[in-house]
């Protein structure tokens, strides 16, 4: 797959499917990193009249880290696993989304161990920071 990736092969990626797909964008990846995108329009889940709601922006924060796990199996020709979050701390978040902006969000992986992900995540929107959080997901066992 050539970069950026978009729509229908999102969803090849990860578990969401509408209307929960908060992710609509994969501009980078390496085996430690991603770079995803939102395009928050007025049919966005979560937007409340012209502002996406915290709730949303986390929801979207969580599928750029399954969207990582998502990728790194398709390398692999692997199916993904499902995961969950195991937690969410450190949360700022600063300034909300508007309609018609562009969120992306940095994922770095701090950690992996026994399927247990260790991850900081970044969303900005034009390069300013909106949101930061830490998040610790764990991959069911089958």
């Amino acid at each position: 797959m050539n970069f950026p990736i978009h729509g229908e092969q999102i969803l090849a990626l990860i578990p969401q499917r509408y209307p929960i797909v908060m992710v609509d964008t994969l501009y980078e990846y390496a085996e430690d990193s991603l770079l995803s995108g939102l395009h928050v329009s007025r049919d966005t889940l979560f937007v409340d009249i012209e502002t996406l709601q915290e709730c949303g922006l986390l929801e979207h924060m969580a599928q750029s880290v399954a969207l990582h796990t998502g990728f790194d199996y398709f390398q692999r020709n692997e199916e993904a696993p499902t995961g969950y979050i195991g937690s969410m701390q450190g949360i700022e978040l600063t300034s909300l989304p508007k309609v018609g902006d562009v969120v992306q969000t940095e994922v770095q992986i701090i950690q992996e161990f026994m399927g247990v992900t260790l991850v900081n995540i970044t969303s900005k929107i034009s390069g300013e920071v909106i949101g930061k959080a830490q998040m610790k997901t764990v991959i069911a066992s089958s």
